[in-house]
């Protein structure tokens, strides 16, 4: 039989695009995943302050301004993916020093500067952003810069679903008493 499980890289990702469905953006929906020794320190999407209006509410501005991805993001009502995630581990007192950050997508040079300074380690990412001084300066820091290409299935359930017994076999099959 053929292990179906998702490698690290891979079952972090998913879960950063799970997350990603929980942001508010109008114009891109981000998640991110803290982890240290295959463990989940932290999570963060895109979005709002706590108790604010989110732009779902009351528009984009950057939108509104016609500011281009990747420029002027002080521009914006809403925190990114990976600020929320570090707020949320310095706000529950949990350590991301020498952690890896899963992200949908390229942390811009905000996010970057503020990983830098948290200890992270290695960043995966999988989608791009257009800001040059993130790239920049990731190549000037320490920091280990990988592009994950996210396999996608119809169904997640199908990778733990054991295949079908080939005709004339008999499936072992044992049962717990609880």
């Amino acid at each position: 039989m053929k292990n179906r499980r998702p490698d690290w890289n891979s079952y972090f990702m998913e879960i950063a695009h799970i997350v990603s469905m929980r942001s508010t953006c109008l114009r891109r929906n981000v998640g991110a995943v803290i982890v240290k020794d295959k463990r989940i320190l932290a999570t963060g999407y895109n979005g709002a302050p706590s108790g604010l209006k989110h732009c779902l509410e009351v528009g984009c501005l950057r939108e509104m301004l016609k500011i281009p991805p990747g420029e002027r993001h002080e521009l914006c009502r809403g925190l990114h993916a990976e600020q929320n995630a570090i707020i949320q581990a310095a706000y529950h007192g949990v350590s991301i020093n020498g952690a890896h950050l899963y992200c949908t997508h390229l942390p811009c040079s905000i996010c970057i500067k503020m990983l830098i300074n948290a200890g992270i380690r290695e960043v995966y990412y999988e989608n791009g952003y257009p800001d040059e001084l993130s790239l920049s300066l990731i190549e000037e820091s320490s920091i280990v810069l990988k592009r994950i290409k996210r396999v996608k299935t119809k169904d997640p359930s199908a990778r733990r679903t054991p295949p079908e017994p080939k005709a004339g076999t008999k499936r072992k099959t044992t049962s717990r008493n609880t």
